[in-house]
């Protein structure tokens, strides 16, 4: 893998990541409710529905990092991890109707993915 890929695929990584601790452990908390644009009363009410979704980019944050350190097919995994990232952040902001959404979770994975498939 080439350094620009290492550190995109790295970024978003670390990105969900942070959107796992985000949804699993301070959903209810002031940087989660800003983040999310959620009224406290709406995050105690899906509190269990968040920390699921928190897991599941969880493991998308593990299946880049396993692209990262597999030495066999890393394209391959990075390919298959970015892509559904990519259609996470596509049908996230579609269904939240913030397109913001897919600059901050799409826009990164969109460009680690351009560097695997052009270099």
């Amino acid at each position: 893998m080439r350094t620009v890929q290492i550190v995109l695929i790295t970024l978003v990584a670390l990105l969900h990541f942070y959107f796992l601790i985000l949804e699993m452990f301070l959903w209810t908390t002031p940087r989660a409710l800003k983040a999310f644009g959620l009224s406290i009363d709406l995050a105690k009410q899906t509190v269990v529905l968040a920390a699921n979704q928190g897991l599941y980019n969880g493991f998308l944050a593990a299946g880049l990092v396993w692209s990262l350190v597999n030495k066999s097919f890393p394209d391959q995994i990075a390919i298959f991890f970015l892509s559904c990232v990519i259609i996470a952040g596509v049908y996230g902001a579609y269904s939240t109707k913030k397109i913001k959404l897919f600059y901050i979770q799409g826009v990164p994975a969109v460009l680690a993915l351009i560097t695997i498939l052009f270099t």
